[in-house]
């Protein structure tokens, strides 16, 4: 097995290629991730209170997360498929910043690890938002999109440490 600093998407004629996980053990595998979209406070106002005319926009988004768990290995080229196990998907509103932020914790039994999902998941679910509000605020910003944890595999537990 490789060195985990070592970039194991390439071979050793340096093309790229899927990584064989055949020979590793399957284990249980989680990842959280999060990210953040802001907005005008108008905007903020009529996705909390239910006012946009496209429909319920966290209940899109978070249905869009969890689609686009399962499609992350269509997405990114390498990825491989994965058979989940769980998907929880949190749209939290922050009033003093005018922002939602999403968390996505996914779960799998297997031989790869979930982060990809993961990471997928809050940017199709922060994206789906800026979709259905466009009309009325395309200065949303999405941000800080990145993982928070990772567990299982050779490689175990890894947090992510507080922010500066």
């Amino acid at each position: 097995m490789s060195d985990p600093e070592s970039l194991n998407h390439f071979n050793a004629q340096g093309e790229a290629h899927m990584v064989h996980v055949g020979a590793k053990a399957v284990s249980a595998r989680v990842a959280v991730a999060e990210g953040e979209i802001r907005m005008a406070k108008s905007t903020f106002e009529r996705i909390t209170q239910g006012q946009i005319h496209k429909g319920d926009v966290m209940g899109i988004a978070r249905i869009a997360a969890i689609q686009a768990t399962k499609r992350t290995w269509e997405l990114i080229p390498l990825a491989h498929p994965l058979l989940l196990t769980g998907v929880e998907v949190e749209l939290l509103p922050v009033i003093e910043s005018s922002s939602i932020i999403c968390r996505v914790e996914v779960h799998c039994s297997g031989q790869t690890g979930v982060e990809m999902e993961a990471l997928t998941a809050v940017s199709v679910a922060l994206l789906t938002i800026y979709d259905m509000c466009k009309a009325m605020d395309r200065g949303m910003e999405i941000d800080a999109i990145r993982l928070i944890k990772k567990e299982g595999g050779k490689t175990g537990l890894w947090t992510r440490g507080p922010r500066p």
